[in-house]
C-alpha cells in the first residue's frame, strides 16, 4: 500500500526525518509512537507533502508520489486527518464535508451514505457551524471530512488529543472499527501507548527524526517503551 525508501523531509534547509524506509501493507495499521518532538507529525506531513521539500522515494500502491502536490496524493488514495483536526469552524459540518468529496475520483457531491451511517451525530446536525462543536464532535467530524475523499489509506495524527475523556474511548473504537471491519489501511500517530498497542498490527518508533525500532505489534516490549517513550 505505502512504501519509503531513504526518505528525507526538511522544513526550510533543517532536515527534520533522516532516512526513514518502511513498507506499510495494505489491511495493516501501523502505530507510529515516540516522545514528543521526535518527529511523528513530520512523518505524516511529509507523506502528504506537506513539508518544504523530500528526498527519497514515496510510494502508493508502486506509483511514485513524492513529487506530487498535496490534493494529488489525497486522489492517489490518502486520507488525512491532522493534528488539531483542522477544520473550519465557520463552515457548516455539511460544507466541511463535502471538502473531503473534491479529492474522489468519481467526483460525488454529496455527503457519502457510509459517512452518515458511521457519524449519527453529524448526520443529525448537517447545518451546524463546525465551529460550536465539542471536541469530540470535531474530531468526528475531521474523520469524516477523511472518509469522504474515498481513501484507501488513512493517517491520523493523535485524534484522541484534547478529547474529553468520556469520547475518547468512543475515537479508538472508531479508528479500530475503520481498520478491521471496513478494510482501512491506517497510520495511527499516538501518544497512548496502551491504544496504539490495543489499535496496532504494526509499530513503528520515532527517535530523533529516524527509525529506532519496527515490527509486528506483539514486538512492542515494555523494554522498548521504557527505551524509547519513558521521560
Amino acid at each position: 500500500m505505502l512504501t519509503l525508501e531513504h526518505v528525507t523531509s526538511y522544513y526550510g534547509n533543517t532536515p527534520i526525518l533522516q532516512d526513514v524506509s518502511f513498507t506499510l501493507n495494505e489491511g495493516d495499521l501501523l502505530s507510529v509512537v515516540g516522545r514528543n518532538g521526535v518527529g511523528k507529525t513530520t512523518l505524516a506531513r511529509t507523506i502528504m507533502g506537506l513539508t518544504t521539500r523530500t528526498t527519497g522515494a514515496i510510494r502508493v500502491r508502486d506509483v511514485d508520489v513524492s513529487t506530487l502536490p498535496t490534493h494529488q496524493r489525497a486522489a492517489s488514495g490518502i486520507g488525512y486527518i491532522p493534528q488539531g483536526r483542522g477544520i473550519l469552524p465557520k463552515f457548516s459540518v455539511r460544507e466541511n464535508i463535502l471538502l473531503g468529496t473534491f479529492a474522489r475520483k468519481d467526483r460525488a457531491e454529496q455527503v457519502p451514505p457510509n459517512v452518515l451511517e458511521l457519524f449519527p451525530y453529524l448526520a443529525d446536525n448537517l447545518d451546524k457551524r463546525a465551529g460550536t462543536l465539542s471536541g469530540g464532535q470535531a474530531q468526528q467530524l475531521a474523520i469524516a471530512r477523511a472518509l469522504a475523499t474515498d481513501p484507501k489509506l488513512l493517517i491520523l495524527d493523535e485524534p484522541t488529543e484534547g478529547i474529553q475523556p468520556n469520547i475518547v474511548e468512543q475515537i479508538q473504537e472508531l479508528v479500530i472499527r475503520l481498520n478491521r471491519e471496513l478494510g482501512l489501511t491506517v497510520i495511527l500517530v499516538e501518544q497512548n501507548v496502551e491504544f496504539a498497542k490495543e489499535a496496532g498490527t504494526r509499530f513503528l518508533i520515532m527517535d530523533k527524526g529516524a527509525i529506532a525500532a519496527e515490527g509486528d505489534i506483539d514486538a512492542l516490549t515494555d523494554a522498548l517503551i521504557d527505551r524509547h517513550l519513558t521521560i
